[in-house]
């Protein structure tokens, strides 16, 4: 007798085991071709390869299957596999589209990232993504009806899958353990674009880093810090945190192009081995001003140490920070913050709010510190990516054909050049103007501009595309950045002799020491071996 339900009616009720095993082999097929592709490159489909490549696949349905067994019940498997569904379909695209990671930084940065920020990542292509990898199975998954089952057969059931699948990871593993071993201890980046395993594991460790700790208690540094009476001129400081300004790709460098024709005409030194930190402005911004070095840095640490900007209020500077770019990721948490990505406020706004409006109004500010000497911190938009079209005004389109869609997989890599570069010219007309505020006020003080960008980018080199990877496998592009100084005749720094030394190696870890040395500030946790400036002033 042949039944007269449709496929789909005999498919609507399920055990739980059958539906964790369809979602792990969903997860698999459609979820990681960028940990696929990645293994390919160094695993390549030939004869020798396909066993393993083949355990491979099968390994990763069973660890999956096993984390949906453990986590999972009759009334938490269904919540649970809509939620996977929906975040991996988004971490699908942005792994296929722009190659990047979902670690621990990563989801600190979504987390943190603004809504304007988040329009310029928003696209037909993610959209389809989140229907077709995301919204179907979940809308599967919630019209499946689930077999009831009692609470021991229940338990039983889950032991054998769990221990199922513990058999084959470990039999793969042992079956071939020559592959392992070099995949595990050789390859170990390659695990970090398993979707939706590595997602769970980088919320999990943004979680821990986030949530289970004390309360932070801000620990004083530099209680010591004052000016000392012998120097009496007044300083002024500009300080510029660029945003994912590549050190090659600016004219100072050496580029091919000319992405600083103002900057080369003024008395600028470019340092052209200067490293990041870290490739994301999560991490980079707020280690940059940090006491500790990069290698020495955690969140957690920044988040309970007072930081450069509150060692020079305490000395009697007076600092102010104006932000463009998303936030101060804490760095101006205790100093006076004002925030110009909204036209109320910034007066140059088209597209979007310009950097070249934080310094309307800055000569007023500067005119209004009766005494004292004065840091300024702007923190730009600079060539947040990937909408490098919307980081300049139309009349810096030097560069065409340029990439006018954040969807870069639809632009040649020229045009995302081209549109980069144009996003660069800004920047250098950007800084020429904050030159020629500080000249404006050379009279009255000793005049300076620092700038580092906070990290890199990567524009399609090798098919990866804007920044964040974990920074032991990132390319050098994310962590090589662009880093200008310039100073008034009244600093009397050596500038020539600075020049020969500009290429030498220097990070955001110099940036602390540097500032307290050139504000002349003594305090016992200034080092003079990581002051650049150190030798070169007299």
């Amino acid at each position: 007798m042949f039944s007269r339900m449709s496929p789909f009616a005999r498919l609507k009720k399920l055990s739980q085991t059958q539906i964790v095993l369809i979602a792990a082999i969903f997860f698999v097929l459609f979820d990681n071709l960028a940990f696929f592709q990645h293994v390919l490159e160094v695993y390549p489909l030939i004869e020798k390869n396909i066993a393993f490549l083949a355990s491979l696949a099968l390994g990763l349905t069973a660890v999956i299957t096993l984390l949906l067994v453990l986590v999972s019940s009759r009334y938490t498997l269904k919540p649970i596999l809509v939620l996977l569904l929906l975040v991996s379909s988004v971490t699908s695209y942005f792994m296929n589209q722009y190659n990047v990671v979902m670690d621990h930084t990563m989801i600190q940065n979504v987390l943190q990232t603004n809504v304007k920020e988040t329009s310029d990542l928003l696209s037909m292509k993610l959209f389809l993504y989140f229907l077709l990898l995301g919204l179907v199975p979940s809308a599967f998954v919630c019209m499946v009806k689930l077999e009831p089952m009692s609470w021991k057969k229940a338990a039983m059931t889950k032991l054998k899958v769990a221990s199922l699948s513990v058999v084959i990871v470990l039999g793969s593993v042992l079956l071939f353990s020559r592959f392992y071993t070099s995949f595990f201890r050789e390859h170990k980046p390659l695990r970090y674009y398993t979707n939706p395993t590595y997602t769970i594991y980088s919320v999990g460790e943004y979680l821990n880093k986030t949530f289970n700790t004390e309360k932070i208690v801000v620990k004083p540094v530099g209680v010591d810090a004052r000016i000392p009476l012998t120097d009496t001129d007044r300083e002024l400081i500009i300080l510029v945190i660029g945003e994912a300004a590549r050190a090659d790709r600016f004219s100072l460098n050496g580029y091919r192009r000319g992405t600083n024709p103002l900057l080369s005409k003024q008395d600028v030194t470019s340092f052209t081995n200067m490293y990041s930190s870290g490739t994301s402005t999560a991490f980079s911004v707020p280690c940059m001003f940090s006491i500790f070095p990069r290698d020495n840095y955690s969140e957690s640490k920044g988040k309970s140490h007072e930081n450069l900007l509150d060692i020079l209020a305490r000395a009697g500077v007076n600092v102010l920070w104006r932000e463009n770019n998303s936030d101060s990721k804490g760095v101006a948490d205790r100093i006076p913050y004002q925030d110009y990505k909204k036209s109320k406020v910034n007066t140059d706004c088209d597209v979007e709010c310009r950097d070249e409006g934080m310094l309307a109004g800055l000569q007023e500010y500067i005119n209004a510190q009766k005494k004292g000497d004065i840091v300024i911190v702007l923190h730009q938009m600079g060539n947040h990516g990937p909408a490098y079209y919307k980081r300049y005004p139309a009349s810096f389109e030097k560069f065409t054909p340029a990439c006018k869609t954040n969807q870069l997989d639809e632009c040649t890599n020229e045009e995302i050049s081209n549109a980069y570069d144009n996003a660069i010219l800004y920047t250098d007309y950007f800084l020429n103007r904050v030159i020629e505020l500080l000249k404006s006020n050379s009279n009255r003080f000793e005049t300076a501009m620092l700038y580092m960008s906070d990290h890199g980018e990567s524009l399609g080199e090798y098919g990866v595309y804007l920044h964040g990877l974990p920074y032991a496998i990132a390319p050098a592009s994310q962590k090589h950045i662009a880093s200008v100084f310039w100073f008034s005749d009244k600093f009397k720094i050596d500038k020539a002799m600075l020049r020969t030394k500009a290429a030498e190696p220097f990070s955001h870890d110099n940036l602390f020491h540097t500032v307290l040395g050139l504000m002349e500030i003594e305090t016992s946790v200034y080092k003079e071996n990581l002051d650049i400036l150190h030798k070169n002033r007299s």
